[in-house]
């Protein structure tokens, strides 16, 4: 109850207000942690090296201020609807998710941490069918218990990611949706190298697996935030999958197909991208090392 409470006296803060209120935080964010500032200017640099310092920093703080908005406006989504939600978000490409959910193999979403994911997600849910979302499960079990609850409030159901492979099989046999979130460093054992923006990022092989395992199609999920404040939440066609007798090749190309659509993406609106994630960390050098 005390969480409910929490959320919905949150949302009833202005909008406006919210706003106002994320953009001092995250320029305060911005400028306190001097760490995350370099992370966040030299994945920059790394990845437009055509663009200047003074870009470079524009969008990075412009990168700050989007993290900051998902958070503001997090508690909007339990006053979501179907009669309200065209004044927020506007959806491209809903027929080819509906096209993927008549297949009855369950469906496969794939994203990044990028513009307002969680509002995405919301909308989905209400206007099709509700999601399971996979996730890292908080230190704060205040926060988490917030997170789950808004979640839920339109359908959708939080999968902790630790150990999730069965479940994930066991609900796409339910014809589930589940939706990853595929921009995250993993530690060397956990997932595959691939190119994104010019370097090997080691990347997750979960979605590959699922996908040659259960033939769930596979689509991209983006939503964008517009200048106006509003989301363009797009749903792309259904990715082709290589299945053949070499299923580690599979697994590698599969994952940087997905990889890159993700940065083509990003590439359009790097502002609403999470630069300061350390999504190099894991080195191709450490695993040969080890080996």
């Amino acid at each position: 109850m005390k969480i409910k409470l929490i959320i919905s006296l949150t949302g009833r803060i202005p909008i406006s207000v919210r706003r106002v209120i994320a953009f001092l935080v995250a320029k305060l964010f911005y400028y306190l942690s001097l760490k995350h500032r370099l992370i966040a200017i030299h994945n920059l640099m790394r990845s437009f090296p055509d663009k200047s310092l003074e870009e470079i920093i524009k969008i990075a703080k412009e990168s700050y201020l989007s993290v900051a908005l998902v958070v503001f406006e997090f508690c909007d989504i339990p006053s979501l609807n179907k009669d309200n939600l065209n004044q927020l978000i506007t959806i491209r490409g809903l027929d080819n998710y509906t096209n993927a959910c008549n297949e009855g193999k369950g469906v496969l979403l794939f994203g990044a941490h990028f513009g307002n994911w969680e509002i995405g997600h919301a909308a989905l849910a209400i206007l099709t069918r509700p999601l399971s979302f996979v996730y890292r499960i908080l230190d704060s079990r205040f926060l988490e218990d917030i997170i789950t609850t808004v979640r839920a409030s339109c359908g959708n159901t939080s999968l902790p990611k630790e150990n999730a492979m069965r479940q994930m099989i066991r609900l796409l046999k339910k014809d589930t949706t589940i939706s990853l979130l595929l921009d995250q460093n993993v530690a060397w054992y956990g997932g595959v190298f691939v190119d994104f923006f010019g370097r090997k990022a080691c990347t997750t092989s979960g979605l590959a697996l699922l996908a040659t395992h259960t033939g769930a199609p596979v689509l991209s999920f983006f939503t964008s935030r517009l200048p106006d404040g509003k989301y363009l939440l797009e749903i792309g066609k259904k990715v082709d999958i290589i299945s053949s007798e070499n299923r580690e090749a599979d697994i590698l190309i599969n994952t940087q197909n997905f990889t890159k659509i993700i940065e083509e993406h990003i590439r359009q609106y790097p502002e609403q991208w999470f630069w300061v994630h350390q999504r190099w960390k894991t080195k191709l050098c450490q695993v040969k090392q080890r080996g």
